[in-house]
């Protein structure tokens, strides 16, 4: 699930990455050209609503490309976006624009 929320009086948008909890059972990060693919930059966190989540703020207009990462190594796209590019290494990631 991924949520995009105006931040009143500036030019930012707030980005919510989630996942049902249920279905991770592993630690998970979400990864992209907004944190320069950090894995330590956004875990995500366990919620009360039943999800893990991570929220991150970017400029309004912005494509963002983003994959999740599990403790294991393994790399995955948002289940919900329909829209994937191809990178530089011929790799498939999330894209969004904000």
């Amino acid at each position: 699930m991924l949520t995009c929320t105006n931040v009143r009086r500036s030019n930012t948008v707030k980005v919510t990455f989630a996942l049902p909890a249920d279905e991770v059972d592993q630690p998970v990060s979400v990864l992209g050209d907004f944190n320069d693919w950090d894995p330590a930059a956004h875990p995500l966190k366990k919620r009360r609503n039943g999800t893990v989540s991570a929220t991150v703020e970017v400029a309004a207009g912005q494509s963002m490309r983003f994959k999740y990462l599990t403790a294991d190594g393994a790399w995955f796209c948002d289940p919900e976006t329909d829209t994937v590019e191809h990178d530089e290494y011929h790799m498939i990631d999330s894209l969004l624009v904000v």
